[in-house]
């Protein structure tokens, strides 16, 4: 049975982030702890006044190679794998000068901030830890005898405790720590993991990981009977993870999901043109390009004035106050922007549960990364759909070309129905949405569906006619029948944008030109399951 409290008589510090490390320190030698680190933090202590042994009075072995090699002794890793009580281990320990080692602090290289960052593939390399995190799971391994403190947002807690024991660490709190250090050398590795298969331009390695530090836990997940929990990446992508909350409630599950459904979207749009996109259910339920934020999010609006209600507003440049005033008129969620000017936050303070995030800058539609999705018994692993539409060579397929005017809205309407779960059929008008058609199990009736809504829109700002009437068309995938085309020339499509690649295209084709469509293929397909 392990022992429930083990004094700690030495500790061994060796960190990169210094957060907190003296005062930390500092109280560990307040209980008589024996103090051991390595060059930097060795250097910090010392200047801090406090006696501290350097690594080499243990090993007697200096360091060397850059520092790459200082810590991987046997009189390190003895101290820190060693079972107390147990005659074997103590007779090594004695016969061979080794000290037993009772607390390990250690953060490791900044591996993934220098990633992070763009580092060159050199400087990468070298931040990668090799000493940390072999210390780090000897002494996890080892928790029945030894504290492990990885994060200093534990040292407070570890003090604490060692003020109620009289030096000591229990074996629930080693326990805990242990966890916590395992899943950080795992969740390292597999950024160096990652990361190396995409320096190797492997799509598919034969291992792949991925972990993530917790930011929140959340109070349910998609449902009020399921727990869960927001993990971050460390990836360096402006979006709800790396956003700064500047008010409102804590986000929910389904807040995170959508808001980054909607921050996704709007990227695809030059922040040159102020565009605005509504989500709900991690679907668009509008989106528009305009003069100003004020008209994109109202133009946005019109599109579905009823699911608007509840959702998420992603804009693509600063948040101003004449836009601000608008989104507060209908229940919304979430705001978020790369920024927002002190009126237009002045204005959303009024409504003190509405979540406004702030990302600093636009995820970058182009960039590569790989995205993953839990099945039973494993996951799904891809790169990120990061085709873009301006990249796209459109082929004009029909006998009538579209016009500067139809091509400007195809554009868009390939840009939204990227982002709309399969099947998808966005409706656009004049840089605008004015009917989507999401996640139907066939073509034809997403065609059906978005229709109806362009005439639901239509009927909520009184008008007679339906929103789709000279409108532009676009589907995530192809055609399979004309049957789906035939029904958005119905609603009132003039011009078609689609991947193309079916074995009817012809029929579909000879369809367009009976009903005077000009469409244009695009040779890329948008699934979104």
């Amino acid at each position: 049975m392990p022992v429930d409290q083990r004094k700690v008589a030495r500790a061994l510090l060796s960190v990169s982030d210094k957060t907190g490390l003296v005062d930390f320190a500092r109280a560990l030698a307040g209980h008589g702890v024996e103090l051991v680190s390595t060059g930097g933090t060795r250097k910090a202590l010392s200047e801090a006044g406090l006696a501290v042994k350097d690594i080499s009075d243990l090993t007697h072995f200096p360091e060397m190679m850059d520092g790459r090699l200082k810590t991987l002794h046997p009189k390190v890793h003895g101290g820190l794998l060693a079972i107390r009580e147990n005659p074997e281990h103590e007779a090594a320990m004695l016969a061979h000068d080794i000290r037993p080692i009772d607390l390990l602090v250690v953060n490791l290289y900044p591996f993934e901030a220098t990633l992070a960052k763009g580092a060159p593939f050199e400087e990468c390399v070298e931040n990668i830890d090799i000493g940390g995190p072999a210390m780090i799971r000897a002494a996890s391994k080892n928790h029945d005898d030894v504290a492990v403190v990885v994060d200093p947002s534990d040292y407070a807690a570890v003090i604490d405790e060692m003020a109620a024991t009289g030096g000591a660490t229990l074996i629930a709190t080693r326990r805990r720590l242990a966890q916590k250090a395992f899943a950080r050398t795992a969740a390292y590795d597999a950024a160096i993991s990652n990361w190396l298969a995409e320096e190797l331009g492997e799509a598919a390695p034969p291992v792949r990981a991925f972990g993530g530090k917790l930011s929140e836990p959340m109070r349910y997940g998609e449902n009020p009977h399921q727990a869960a929990g927001f993990y971050l990446t460390g990836e360096a992508r402006p979006g709800v993870a790396t956003a700064r909350q500047a008010q409102g409630k804590q986000l929910s599950y389904n807040n995170v999901n959508d808001t980054d459904a909607a921050f996704e979207c709007v990227a695809e749009f030059d922040p040159g043109h102020a565009a605005v996109v509504i989500v709900k259910h991690a679907n668009p339920c509008g989106a528009a390009e305009g003069a100003t934020l004020e008209e994109a999010y109202l133009k946005a609006l019109r599109c579905d004035p009823v699911s608007a209600f509840g959702g998420i507003v992603a804009l693509n440049r600063k948040l101003d106050a004449a836009a601000a005033r608008e989104i507060v008129k209908v229940f919304t969620e979430v705001i978020i922007a790369p920024e927002a000017e002190d009126e237009a936050m002045d204005i959303i303070a009024a409504k003190k549960n509405l979540r406004l995030l702030l990302t600093g800058g636009l995820p970058d539609p182009r960039a590569r990364g790989v995205t993953f999705r839990s099945v039973a018994g494993g996951f799904l692993a891809q790169t990120r759909d990061n085709a873009v539409v301006d990249d796209m060579e459109l082929k004009v397929v029909t006998k009538r070309a579209p016009t500067p005017h139809e091509l400007a809205d195809l554009k868009f309407a390939y840009r939204v129905v990227k982002h709309v779960k399969s099947n998808a059929i966005v409706y656009a008008k004049d840089l605008a949405t004015v009917g989507i058609g999401a996640g139907q199990m066939s073509r034809v009736d997403s065609s059906r569906t978005a229709a109806h809504k362009a005439g639901e829109a239509a009927r909520a700002a009184g008008l007679a006619e339906s929103l789709a009437k000279g409108s532009v068309v676009a589907s995530d995938a192809f055609f399979p029948f004309p049957d789906g085309l035939l029904a958005a020339a119905a609603a009132g499509a003039s011009a078609v944008i689609q991947p193309g690649g079916s074995v009817n295209d012809k029929d579909v084709i000879a369809a367009a030109d009976e009903q005077g469509l000009a469409m244009v293929f695009t040779g890329v397909r948008h699934f979104r399951h």
